[in-house]
């Protein structure tokens, strides 16, 4: 019970770019994706269903592939869209990676735009 509580006490200690590479070790190694909710849940299998999905996309993700020469407009425009302080903000521009996540395609653009305006280098995924 106690090494659970410590386990629980490190999770919620994580900073914003320490969360994002556990969920990810936990999607690409384990199968493990968390649920809307918070809840972690069992990744599905990936056959023809997957291709059926990736077809019919609703939710895009906004990957930022490089910060470009104008790096300080960049973190300005990821703190504005994302709420992040300016160090978690300027943490994940230099790491490169998700901005946003399973957000509608409208969305999506509209900040794609936003941070290539900045001077970034950025995919939907």
């Amino acid at each position: 019970m106690a090494d659970l509580k410590k386990l629980a006490e490190e999770i919620v200690g994580l900073t914003l770019l320490e969360a994002q590479e556990l969920k990810t070790i936990l999607k690409d190694e384990y199968g493990i994706e968390p649920a809307a909710g918070g809840a972690v849940m069992m990744a599905g299998p990936a056959g023809d269903a997957g291709a059926a999905a990736a077809e019919e996309k609703t939710e895009f993700d906004v990957v930022l592939k490089n910060a470009g020469a104008q790096k300080i407009n960049v973190i300005k425009e990821v703190r504005a869209i994302t709420g992040l302080g300016l160090k978690e903000a300027k943490d994940l521009v230099e790491a490169g990676g998700k901005i946003k996540e399973g957000i509608a395609k409208a969305e999506a653009d509209e900040i794609k735009a936003k941070l290539e305006a900045a001077g970034a280098e950025v995919e939907l995924a």
